[in-house]
């Protein structure tokens, strides 16, 4: 239980910190919505009582006020429809604005260096943490917590207003009906969050396995192995559908169990006005508005059926989302580079996150201000985990790190289904049209963005979707020409593209990145020629810094591609 409210305590505190005062209109109107039924059934049963007995003698029939009666059951039936539907749009709203602002807190959650670079690997998974694992906490507030705010509540109404026909019969009541109201959605509740768990995985391997299956239906093809991927499918869906099957019985068996309990609570609740009747301790109008009052006070605690069978997705749901929510000690930022320096490392040794083994050992590198390194090794040797280092999204765990502003250029191309315009806007905001135009032409995308229809306004598809691989890199480099940081990091820039691509994009970066300084990660000897120094990196360490027009420079060189 412990683990349960770590996950969910996050989660609540986003909720109340959003739209507390909503949350909180929309359980009192839930409230007013049950407590006014419940007065009005009662009352109506009373009333109907009443009449039918004053009509037999002339006396009382004479005297019997049928105005204040009818007056109230019509402000009753005012009261709960305008709290009804006053209750449907606070809650709603509510939990719709708060399901939004937790995207977005999920979303810049995932954007923090570690989660990213383990989402690179799984991309889906983000998909799912934004859809099905968000929808899934609604049903915390709207089909858990008010319900069972409410149904216990209502419990408590009904055992006071029996309670004055005699106190025990509303203690009784009180206790049976929430000990059995809440006690079955309980019990449900645990037989079914099993279920409900191996429902929300099977549907995310079903969606996972279908996405691979449409984008990858040609190397599926190629490789021979479409069927399987198929028959993966098949059992994702085949086991998601035998978990709704125990869920179905689960609920069954939870409306058989609430269907015992009411029939047994109105039959003990009969029996019992029944008999204070009989002795006089109260009217047969009296009677039957305790019959009906505890007719009335068994109806919400049937809406904790949902909430029963859905404990179990919203709980996974929030334990997969909770560690993003929770309050991070913010990551103490790079200290700035000594003047004249781009960046200075000192015995700096770092891990990637849940590895053993370092990524970087006792890197001792410095670089001055205006000068462009290249650094080279083999895959896997460290380069990128430098590059990642001097942008602060991999910490050091030893040694000291002081780096100027920069900016990094992976190797991936991230555009999104927005406007070129959008796109660039993405490196800086506060870019004019003016400033976006020279980047574009700077990068020698302009002539290009000229002849669309639409010019910078153009809309691209996903990922990017109607430009070429070289526009792409070109449109990234536009980008990265409207940040005005004194270090630019390189992660293989001209991977991909054709040599005659290559080499323009390589000589406008040259050009733009005058008085800047570069570190290129690079196995290409094309990238690598720009630099004045190269560092051969290998299994985390440098073991060897070259300067242009020495032996060694020309023999690191050597080593490279000729692409």
């Amino acid at each position: 239980m412990s683990g349960v409210a770590a996950d969910l305590k996050p989660i609540l505190r986003l909720f109340f910190a959003e739209r507390r005062r909503a949350l909180l209109l929309g359980a009192a109107l839930s409230a007013a919505t049950v407590t006014a039924g419940i007065a009005l059934l009662g009352l109506s049963g009373w009333f109907i009582a009443a009449t039918s007995l004053a009509g037999l003698s002339a006396a009382a029939a004479i005297t019997f006020d049928v105005f204040a009666p009818s007056a109230g059951i019509r402000l009753l039936a005012i009261v709960r429809t305008a709290a009804r539907y006053g209750e449907r749009l606070a809650t709603h709203d509510a939990t719709l604005g708060v399901l939004a602002a937790l995207r977005e807190r999920l979303f810049r959650g995932f954007a923090e260096p570690g989660a990213t670079r383990a989402l690179l690997h799984r991309p889906a998974r983000l998909l799912f943490r934004l859809t099905a694992d968000i929808d899934a906490l609604d049903s915390l507030y709207l089909r858990i917590l008010v319900p069972a705010a409410v149904a216990t509540g209502a419990a408590l109404a009904a055992s006071l207003v029996l309670g004055l026909m005699h106190p025990v019969f509303g203690l009784c009541f009180g206790l049976f009906l929430a000990g059995a109201g809440l006690g079955l959605p309980f019990i449900a509740g645990r037989a079914a969050r099993k279920h409900a768990r191996r429902r929300a995985h099977g549907i995310e391997a079903l969606r996972s396995r279908t996405i691979d299956l449409v984008a990858g239906q040609t190397d599926l093809l190629m490789a021979g192995r479409l069927a399987a991927q198929r028959e993966a499918i098949a059992a994702a869906d085949h086991y998601a559908a035998r978990a709704d099957d125990r869920l179905n019985r689960v609920e069954t068996s939870l409306t058989f169990g609430f269907g015992l309990v009411s029939t047994w609570l109105l039959t003990a609740s009969l029996l019992a006005v029944a008999a204070l009747a009989e002795t006089k301790a109260i009217t047969a109008p009296v009677a039957a508005l305790g019959l009906l009052v505890a007719f009335a006070a068994t109806e919400p605690f049937a809406a904790l059926r949902r909430g029963a069978l859905e404990v179990g997705r919203t709980l996974l749901a929030a334990r997969r989302i909770a560690p993003r929510l929770a309050a991070v000690a913010a990551q103490e930022p790079l200290a700035a580079a000594q003047p004249g320096y781009a960046f200075s490392l000192a015995k700096v040794s770092a891990f990637h996150e849940n590895s053993n083994v370092p990524a970087l050992q006792d890197i001792e590198l410095a670089l001055q201000q205006g000068e462009r390194l290249a650094v080279i090794g083999s895959s896997g040797a460290g380069k990128s985990s430098l590059l990642a280092l001097l942008s602060g999204e991999l910490p050091a765990r030893t040694g000291g790190v002081a780096v100027a502003g920069a900016t990094l250029l992976t190797q991936r191309t991230e555009l999104f289904e927005d406007s070129l315009r959008g796109n660039l806007l993405l490196a800086n905001p506060d870019a004019g049209e003016i400033d976006c135009l020279e980047a574009l032409a700077a990068a020698g995308l302009l002539s290009d963005v000229e002849a669309m229809p639409r010019g910078i306004d153009t809309p691209l598809g996903e990922g990017g979707l109607g430009l070429s691989g070289g526009q792409s890199r070109r449109l990234a480099l536009a980008r990265l020409f409207l940040r005005e940081t004194p270090l630019w990091l390189l992660d293989e820039p001209t991977e991909g593209l054709d040599g005659v691509t290559a080499r323009d994009v390589l000589g406008r970066l040259s050009a733009m990145a005058a008085g800047r300084s570069l570190v290129i990660a690079t196995h290409i000897r094309r990238e690598a020629s720009i630099a004045d120094r190269i560092a051969v990196i290998e299994g985390g360490l440098i073991v060897e810094v070259s300067r242009r027009g020495e032996a060694a420079f020309e023999k690191a060189l050597d080593r490279l591609r000729l692409d």
